[in-house]
């Protein structure tokens, strides 16, 4: 499986010394700076507060109530009721339908369905993250590659140089060679520019200054999947996050059915208490309770508005289910397009490792001719430039191959380390 070394705690007093920075240590500082996930986690704990507190679905509403006024009457018969008049009031009313405690489980699902959204955006972004640092390291074994294609270049102008001046070589050789070293040297720049961008991009994502004086540590060592896709959609299938919020949301809308019916059709309990206070005389004091029960009537009649509704909300509920059963079948087409690209792309593999060894000892062959003066210098620059293309191909088959177990993992929200030490096939190593 892919290999991973020990990462070390980042901190600023270390801008001058260089700090190596795992894949772990990565992905946990990109899931902490990551302003997305921030934001959803604002959204899981505001409807955790919800679910928390379910009860305050059954609080009772409570008014208070205040009020002054000034009489001004004027006569001895009127004299009595002049002056301040002062009133004060309390009010409690609770209203109890059936259609509660299917809110209450909308509340809890809608928590639940926070969680899994985060989860989610935590694990796509854990895979994104692997990919930009293999990815990177892979851009950095060809810098090395790229580096050699220079150092090989050199060395041969040197000789040719040499050679020239001693009268064995023509000197189109020599300028050719020295052409070659120009090549391989804008190669190396490009390469390193580039290398150079990715890297500042990779350390913003994961919240750290462009200028970090970071390696990153890492190998890509790789093992052959065998996995069969219907096993594969048997066992992870119902895991997928796209799946679990189709059956959420078809789990939502039948609470919400079935509340709108209880709401709509069965009998509602309303008890309310008044308590009024009247110019701060007592035996002016008024309480009052009251018991309401509501029997809705229209909603029994299938074509009023109220009655409509219920057959909305049953078409509601089969277009869900027709939705899960989409999401389900896209999910099974992707498994199995996965599996077969991961399959079909270890042969690329194969191939490109026994063009290199080929690309290899055709450059030794190459060199030790035209060291002997069999060999034109041309020849010897195609040999040395195929053997590291031949690297090239092999890094990037390499990559592409680690990239694909990546995808197949996330379409089945397996953990990828998992998925490698289950499906690898040992033996068959780097």
């Amino acid at each position: 499986m892919l290999g991973l070394l020990l990462s070390f705690p980042l901190n600023a007093s270390a801008q001058n010394t260089e700090i190596s920075l795992g894949l772990d240590e990565a992905v946990r500082l990109a899931l902490e700076s990551n302003l997305n996930l921030k934001k959803s986690q604002i959204d899981i704990d505001a409807s955790g507060y919800s679910e928390k507190y379910l009860w305050s679905e059954l609080f009772p509403a409570i008014n208070a109530n205040g009020s002054i006024s000034h009489t001004n009457a004027s006569g001895s018969a009127a004299q009595n009721n002049s002056g301040f008049r002062y009133s004060m009031g309390l009010g409690l009313s609770l209203g109890l339908n059936a259609g509660i405690p299917y809110s209450m489980k909308i509340i809890r699902l809608a928590h639940m369905g926070d969680i899994l959204k985060y989860e989610d955006a935590k694990n796509q972004l854990s895979i994104q993250i692997t990919k930009k640092f293999f990815t990177l390291l892979a851009e950095k074994n060809n810098l090395l590659v790229l580096e050699d294609v220079l150092n090989l270049a050199q060395r041969q102008y040197e000789r040719n140089d040499v050679s020239f001046r001693n009268g064995l070589v023509r000197e189109l050789a020599v300028i050719q060679s020295r052409l070659a070293v120009e090549n391989a040297r804008y190669d190396l720049s490009a390469a390193n520019t580039a290398y150079a961008n990715n890297t500042q991009e990779f350390f913003a994502m994961l919240g750290l200054p462009s200028d970090s004086n970071i390696s990153l540590l890492g190998e890509i060592n790789i093992l052959k999947i065998e996995a069969d896709a219907e096993t594969l959609i048997q066992q992870h299938l119902s895991q997928r996050p796209d799946i679990a919020r189709s059956m959420q949301e078809i789990e939502r809308l039948q609470h919400a059915e079935r509340q709108s019916y209880m709401q709509t059709r069965a009998p509602s309990l309303t008890l309310s208490m008044d308590y009024n206070i009247s110019s701060f005389d007592p035996l002016s004091d008024a309480f009052t309770s009251s018991a309401r029960l509501n029997i809705p009537v229209d909603s029994w009649i299938p074509f009023t508005s109220r009655g409509q509704s219920a057959r909305k909300a049953k078409d509601a509920i089969e277009k869900a289910k027709l939705d899960l059963t989409m999401t389900e079948d896209a999910a099974k087409t992707q498994i199995r397009s996965l599996a077969a690209l991961l399959r079909n792309s270890w042969d690329s593999i194969t191939i490109a490792r026994l063009s290199l060894e080929v690309a290899q000892r055709n450059y030794e062959l190459t060199e030790q001719g035209f060291r002997n003066g069999t060999v034109e210098s041309l020849a010897l620059e195609d040999a040395r430039n195929g053997m590291a293309n031949a690297r090239q191909r092999l890094l990037q088959s390499e990559l592409s191959y680690f990239n694909m177990i990546l995808d197949i993992s996330a379409a089945l929200n397996a953990d990828w380390k998992n998925f490698m030490q289950t499906f690898g096939v040992s033996g068959e190593k780097e």
